[in-house]
């Protein structure tokens, strides 16, 4: 299986365990992978109560590089929140309680169960 491949897979399941999670926290997903050209793309566009939530979800491998919690930089936090503005011109505007934007991380052990930190407000 080539390095890609993996790589891609990887984020697959980080962000299905990620959306998981924040079902269970009582969110409603409303759409993943949302793509804007080339500005890039959402993981998880959520609802928490009156907040819309731009969901970034960063998967790793335990023991690998950096914390996935470490990922968001002052740049890609600009990216996200020109990403969140591009959803809501085409989802019709902001919702009353605005938006936050979120990280999950999602860290995968050699075995046992993914250890997962939702960061709410990162951005």
């Amino acid at each position: 299986m080539n390095a890609h491949l993996a790589h891609s897979a990887l984020g697959r399941y980080g962000e299905e365990v990620a959306a998981r999670r924040l079902t269970e926290a009582g969110m409603t997903v409303l759409e993943r992978n949302w793509r804007a050209g080339r500005t890039g793309e959402i993981d998880i566009v959520a609802r928490d109560g009156d907040v819309l939530v731009v969901c970034e979800v960063k998967t790793r491998r335990a023991g690998r590089f950096q914390h996935p919690m470490a990922a968001i930089t002052p740049a890609k936090a600009g990216r996200l929140r020109r990403l969140a503005e591009r959803w809501l011109q085409e989802h019709g505007g902001a919702p009353p309680g605005g938006v936050r934007i979120d990280l999950v991380g999602v860290v995968l052990p050699d075995r046992g169960a993914p250890v997962v930190e939702h960061a709410r407000g990162v951005a």
